[in-house]
C-alpha cells in the first residue's frame, strides 16, 4: 500500500520484488564523531565491539578470535553493550575471567561509546543479520576501519569491494584478519583509506538531502 519504501543500505534492494524495488529509496543513516576524541593507547592495539549481547549479534566472536592470536599480539577487545538476557552477562563475565584480551564494559552512554570507538584501531561487527548497522556509520565518520561479517546488511553499507569482510562465525579467519591489521601497515592503511572514502555517505548533509529529494 505504501507509495514509497525506505531501506537503510543498498543490498536491501536485492531482497525486494521488482514492484517494490521500483518505489524504494536508499537513505543511509548519518552519524557524527564525538565532540572530543579520547587519547589512543600505545601499549595495546584496542579493538572495539559495539553491540548488545544477543544471539543475532554473535557478540563474543571477536573475543573467541582473540584467543587464537600469538602471544606477541598486543590486541585487546573492548566490548560495549548491554546483555539482553542473564545468560549473556554470565557468558561475557566467564570470557573475561578466561581471556586476558577481552574486557566487557557493559552498556555505555552514546557519547561514551563514541569516545571508546574513536580511540580504538578497529571495530568488529560479527552479526549474523543486520538491516543497516548504525555502529558502522559511526565507525566510518570516526575514521575507524571495520572488520565485519560478509552479510548483505554490512555489504550494503560498505560496498562489495571493501576488503574487511570475514565469513559469518569464522573465528579463525577473523583472528587472521585481526592479526594482519595489527602487523601489516599496508592492509590497515587500505582499510582506513576505504573508510575515509565512505565518510560522505554517512554525513548529516547527505541524509538531509536524501530525505529532501524523496519528499519533494
Amino acid at each position: 500500500m505504501a507509495t514509497r519504501v525506505i531501506v537503510l543500505q543498498s543490498a536491501a534492494l536485492d531482497r525486494l520484488s521488482d514492484e517494490i524495488r521500483a518505489k524504494t529509496s536508499v537513505i543511509y543513516q548519518s552519524a557524527l564523531p564525538p565532540a572530543e576524541r579520547a587519547a589512543r593507547r600505545e601499549d595495546h592495539f584496542e579493538v572495539c565491539v559495539m553491540s548488545h549481547l544477543r544471539e543475532i549479534k554473535d557478540p563474543l566472536r571477536a573475543a573467541f578470535a582473540s584467543r587464537l592470536l600469538p602471544p606477541s599480539s598486543r590486541i585487546r577487545i573492548i566490548h560495549a553493550g548491554r546483555a539482553l538476557e542473564p545468560k549473556w552477562a554470565e557468558a561475557a563475565r566467564l570470557e573475561e575471567s578466561n581471556n586476558k584480551r577481552y574486557c566487557w564494559v557493559d552498556e555505555q552512554s552514546h557519547e561514551s561509546a563514541l569516545q571508546l570507538l574513536s580511540r580504538c584501531r578497529l571495530l568488529v561487527m560479527s552479526s549474523t543479520m543486520e538491516g543497516g548497522a548504525n555502529a558502522i556509520a559511526e565507525a566510518v565518520v570516526c575514521g575507524i576501519p571495520v572488520l565485519c561479517s560478509d552479510i548483505s546488511g554490512n555489504v550494503g553499507m560498505l560496498g562489495r569491494e571493501y576488503p574487511g569482510y570475514f565469513r559469518v562465525a569464522d573465528t579463525q579467519q577473523l583472528a587472521d584478519m585481526l592479526y594482519r591489521a595489527e602487523t601489516d601497515a599496508e592492509f590497515l592503511g587500505r582499510l582506513r583509506e576505504c573508510v575515509h572514502n565512505l565518510k560522505d555517505r554517512f554525513s548529516p548533509k547527505r541524509e538531509s538531502a536524501s530525505w529532501r529529494q524523496l519528499l519533494q
